[in-house]
């Protein structure tokens, strides 16, 4: 083989790499707006441009302050000299990158055959978007979040600890913890017991059960105030007693199937993937246990906040591509038709419950692209044609209308809390005022539907508001410079 040759073959799996993450995108779509990042991107934002967001900074400053992320990406913007949207959009299709070229070394560790190993990968990449049970979560979000970047520090981590490199595990780790720690908690509490069972200690069982407890401290408990507790009721995922039965069935179900595993691998002599399922099975069920114990009794539900259940995430991942090389080996082989008939299917299934997800939106939202949304259209709109001061009313029920785009993020403005996204970032941090900010502004926010000129007049005096995004003009004395179809951008004088 000549080195030319050489350096093709090992070239190679990147390119094929690189085909699956451009299939991911076209599969699952791209929406850097939404959900989540109405969290994050302000926090990156205004790094950027310190002017941004005067008001109600702390729905987001909280959570950037517990993470490098949004340091990382605005270093980013300001090296690369590119647009906030085009460096976002590349960093999401990097971490998609990094995260299967992950699962391909960790699956080349626990497979000997080449169709085992890419069809392991093959499926990770196909449910990406798939619900981890009751956690609400995907396994990747169709946006970029610190957990797009900690999921493959963690699965590097992994590989690192499987194969007993302590200064690449420990340099993984610690990126993985700067970049959101708490993911990086379980990451870094499965490559433990990884640890102690490469080294074979009977009673890892009895040690693990000491650090599951020792993660959550359950003698620093915040007070629980009235409003903390309005903001705990709109996250009823964080309590276990409170799943449906299916979200039970998708967190004890993976137990049983990585025990059937465990076992068929030591039959045929797969000691990596023997390993790790059984790891992974002792990592769900003190998990699931640690569950238990801080979301069932009362006087816990300020720790809950640490959604020990999350876990389930790295467990989905790593049982998907046991699960996939496996089907490689056994079903697929070489068989051309056989991928065609499983992954096909599998991947139309996941595009049309993406669609689902975002009806209203293109599947694919490339950066710097011109809106269709109207929602997205008046965003922009005020973006470009708004001081960066002015603080906006708006409707508190308003991601559930707009396929959950957010409104910091994308119009770069400061807005009265909502009763979606900000309801979930105050439930992380009960010992600081954004609880009590967040249920006096949406307070006063009741009765959206029928406001009108002198409420807004209530608003402006008591929080400031210059501006309110309304769907219909019942204000006809307030001046409305911009209009679409759904909504009537006014001013409040």
């Amino acid at each position: 083989m000549t080195a030319k040759t050489e350096a093709t073959s090992n070239l190679r799996p990147y390119f094929y790499l690189f085909l699956l993450t451009v299939g991911a995108l076209f599969v699952h779509g791209y929406h850097p707006g939404v959900e989540d990042a109405e969290i994050y991107g302000p926090g990156i934002k205004k790094l950027l441009n310190p002017g941004l967001y005067p008001f109600g900074a702390e729905f987001f400053l909280n959570h950037a302050r517990l993470t490098l992320f949004d340091e990382l990406i605005a270093t980013s913007v300001r090296a690369t000299h590119l647009s906030f949207d085009l460096t976002i959009f590349l960093w999401y299709l990097a971490s998609t990158f990094l995260t299967l070229l992950a699962c391909w070394r960790l699956s080349a560790e626990c497979f000997r055959k080449p169709e085992a190993q890419w069809s392991a990968v093959a499926l990770v990449a196909v449910l990406l978007t798939l619900s981890v049970a009751g956690t609400s979560l995907y396994i990747a979000d169709q946006y970029l979040t610190p957990r797009s970047i900690v999921t493959f520090a963690v699965l590097f981590s992994t590989l690192n600890a499987l194969k007993g490199r302590k200064m690449a595990w420990a340099m993984w780790s610690i990126a993985a913890i700067c970049i959101h720690p708490l993911m990086a908690l379980f990451g870094l509490s499965y490559t433990l017991i990884l640890w102690w069972m490469r080294q074979q200690r009977s009673n890892v069982v009895n040690k693990w059960s000491l650090l599951a407890s020792a993660m959550f401290p359950l003698n620093v408990i915040p007070p629980l105030t009235n409003a903390y507790k309005e903001a705990l009721h709109t996250r009823p995922y964080f309590f276990l007693l409170q799943w449906h039965w299916y979200e039970w069935v998708g967190a004890i179900a993976p137990l049983f199937l990585l025990w059937w595993i465990a076992r068929l691998s030591q039959k045929q002599s797969r000691p990596a993937t023997h390993l790790m399922s059984r790891a992974l099975s002792i990592y769900g069920i003190c998990y699931l246990v640690v569950g238990l114990v801080l979301t069932v009794p009362d006087r816990f539900q300020t720790v809950a906040r640490f959604q020990p259940m999350r876990s389930l995430h790295l467990l989905y991942i790593l049982m998907f591509l046991f699960l996939g090389g496996l089907i490689g080996e056994y079903v697929l082989q070489n068989r051309v038709w056989r991928w065609t008939a499983l992954f096909l299917p599998l991947c139309a299934v996941m595009f049309f419950a993406q669609r689902q997800l975002f009806p209203a939106s293109p599947h694919i939202e490339l950066p710097n692209a011109a809106p269709t949304n109207d929602w997205l259209q008046a965003f922009d709109w005020i973006r470009h044609n708004t001081p960066t001061d002015a603080v906006f009313a708006i409707d508190p029920a308003y991601m559930e209308k707009d396929d959950q785009h957010g409104f910091r993020v994308i119009a770069e403005r400061s807005r009265l809390a909502d009763a979606l996204k900000d309801s979930g970032a105050v439930t992380m941090f009960p010992d600081q005022p954004a609880p009590a900010h967040w249920l006096e502004q949406l307070t006063s926010e009741r009765g959206w539907p029928h406001f009108d000129e002198k409420d807004f007049q209530r608003l402006k005096r008591k929080y400031g508001i210059s501006w309110a995004l309304i769907q219909e003009p019942i204000c006809l004395t307030l001046k409305c410079p911009y209009e679409n179809k759904t909504l009537f951008v006014c001013r409040v004088d």
